[in-house]
C-alpha cells in the first residue's frame, strides 16, 4: 500500500470496526480499517437479537457489512496484524506484523477481547456453539433444555437468575468449592436449582455440540447447552503501548463520546463493554465514527 497517511486508523474489520468506517466513509474521510480475519465469533454457527439480520452466521452479517463499507472509496482495507501502536507528535503510528507502519490524525481500537479457554478438554471446541455466554445471543435457542452454568462465585449467583427465566432445569457447575454465601445457596434451592461443586475432567461432545460434562470422580452429567463466564485480554497491547486505561474488569476506559484517556484515541465494541453483541458493536462504532468526524471537523475549520 503506497499510501502510509490517513485521517483515521481503524484496528479491527468486524461490526464495530465496520460500522464506523460506513460512518466515516460517508463524511469523506481518508480510512484505513486493519483486521486480521479472526473474531471471537468465529465458530458461532448463528448470531440472533440483532433485527433484520437474525439467525445469520456472524461471518455472513461481517461480509454483507464489508460489502457495504467497501463502496466508498475514501475506505481502505488492511489484512493484518497490529503488533504495536505509538502517540506520535500528530497523531499515532501504528505497526503491522509485516513491518509496515502507518499513520493517522485518530485512531478507533475496534480490535475486539481475546476468550482465555479454561484447560477443560472440549471447552474451547464448544465454545459459541453449545457452550455460550449470552442468554440474549443464544438463550432462546436452548430455552427449556438441560442446561448448565460454569462459574462460581458473585457472577455466577446473577448469572443463574437470567438464565432461570429461559429453563427450570438448571444447575450450576461451580467447577470446586462454591464461593457462594449461605444466604445464595438457599435462594439457588429454593429456585430448585441445583448446585455441584465436582471438578471437572472435561466435555464429551459431536462437532462442538455438548453431550456430558465428566468429571474427575468418575460421574457425568448429560446437557444441551452451558453457559460460561470466562477471562479476556485485550487483543492489542493498548495498555502498555499508549498508556490506555482500563477498567477493573480490563475492558477499555471510555467516556459517552467513546473517547479513551488518551486524546485523539477512541475505542468501541466488544473491547469497552461486558455487553458483546452484533448490534451493539454495530451502534457503537456508528457513533464513534461520527464523532471523530466532528473532532476532525471542529480542527480543521
Amino acid at each position: 500500500m503506497e499510501n502510509k497517511n490517513f485521517d483515521v486508523i481503524i484496528i479491527g474489520g468486524s461490526y464495530s470496526g465496520l460500522s464506523a468506517g460506513m460512518s466515516l466513509g460517508r463524511s469523506l474521510r481518508n480510512v484505513l480499517i486493519i483486521d486480521n480475519g479472526k473474531p471471537c465469533n468465529r465458530q458461532t454457527p448463528h448470531s440472533h437479537n440483532f433485527v433484520t439480520h437474525d439467525g445469520k452466521t456472524p461471518a455472513k452479517i461481517a461480509k454483507l457489512a464489508k460489502e457495504d463499507v467497501e463502496k466508498y472509496d475514501t475506505v481502505r482495507f488492511y489484512n493484518g496484524t497490529v503488533i504495536k501502536t505509538v502517540k506520535a507528535m500528530e497523531g499515532f503510528e501504528v505497526e503491522i506484523s509485516s513491518g509496515e507502519k502507518f499513520y493517522a490524525k485518530k485512531l478507533i481500537l475496534a480490535s475486539g477481547v481475546k476468550d482465555i479457554m479454561p484447560d477443560i478438554p472440549g471447552f474451547a471446541e464448544c465454545w459459541g456453539i453449545s457452550v455460550i455466554h449470552c442468554p440474549y445471543c443464544h438463550g432462546y435457542e436452548v430455552k427449556n433444555e438441560v442446561t448448565g452454568i460454569l462459574s462460581n462465585g458473585e457472577m455466577a449467583y446473577e448469572f443463574s437468575k437470567l438464565i432461570f427465566n429461559l429453563t427450570k432445569n438448571l444447575t450450576l457447575f461451580t467447577n470446586g468449592k462454591a464461593a457462594l454465601s449461605k444466604e445464595q445457596i438457599e435462594k439457588l434451592d429454593q429456585n430448585k436449582i441445583m448446585l455441584n461443586e465436582d471438578e471437572i475432567e472435561g466435555i464429551q461432545h459431536e462437532n462442538g455440540y455438548i453431550q456430558k460434562l465428566v468429571f474427575k470422580n468418575g460421574q457425568e452429567v448429560s446437557l444441551q447447552a452451558l453457559y460460561a463466564k470466562i477471562p479476556f485480554k485485550q487483543n492489542v497491547n493498548v495498555a502498555d503501548d499508549l498508556g490506555c486505561e482500563l477498567t477493573e474488569q480490563g475492558f477499555i476506559k471510555v467516556d459517552m463520546m467513546q473517547k479513551t484517556n488518551i486524546p485523539g484515541l477512541f475505542a468501541c465494541g466488544d473491547n469497552v463493554t461486558m455487553m458483546r453483541s452484533v448490534a451493539n458493536a454495530i451502534a457503537q462504532g456508528n457513533f464513534a465514527g461520527a464523532v471523530v468526524n466532528k473532532e476532525l471537523s471542529d480542527e480543521e475549520f
